[in-house]
């Protein structure tokens, strides 16, 4: 599942930004299609239907990450899910698959890339179905940050050395940055 949209730094949906010979979100599901076995998108379906993918429609719009990943696991059948935003143009299917077959070895709510920093990556991470429950009250009670939100499961880290593929595009001078 991959969540995404409109960024008011960028001044556009960063998802439709060219990238490849497509978009980025096009780019970014179809390596959570290769890792995963498909991919599916929460957001508009009439601007992201045409895409070939999955569609949708995000249920707390415009109320960020936290209640796309909670739209995800509302739609998902699948016990594990790997859930990433829509703007991490060097994702790469190592990475993923090996936050999947670790996530299903574990007694967990959720894993997340932890990098050397210390710093955890909620926006790329397994999500097991029965998050929901203690996500969706902590979004009841108000929080919107999906670090804070995490704090009702039981989240476990998976060290990570290479942090790069988890850089989102934030800013116009982010993605003018980035290497294409």
């Amino acid at each position: 599942m991959l969540t995404g949209g409109r960024s008011s730094r960028m001044g556009c949906d960063k998802a439709l930004l060219p990238f490849r010979g497509g978009t980025l979100i096009e780019a970014v599901a179809a390596i959570v299609a290769r890792s995963a076995g498909s991919a599916t998108l929460v957001g508009r379906p009439e601007t992201f239907g045409a895409l070939g993918f999955a569609v949708i429609p995000d249920v707390y719009p415009g109320e960020g990450p936290l209640g796309g990943i909670l739209t995800a696991l509302r739609h998902s059948g699948a016990d594990w899910n790997l859930i990433t935003a829509c703007d991490m143009p060097a994702l790469n299917c190592g990475v993923l698959e090996n936050l999947l077959e670790t996530a299903e070895r574990l007694d967990a709510d959720a894993l997340l890339p932890l990098g050397p920093a210390g710093l955890w990556e909620p926006l790329c991470a397994v999500y097991h179905r029965r998050t929901m429950e203690a996500l969706e009250a902590r979004f009841a009670a108000g929080v919107r940050k999906v670090s804070a939100a995490l704090e009702a499961v039981r989240a476990v880290p998976c060290p990570v050395v290479e942090v790069s593929c988890f850089q989102n595009i934030n800013t116009p001078e982010e993605w003018q940055a980035r290497e294409r």
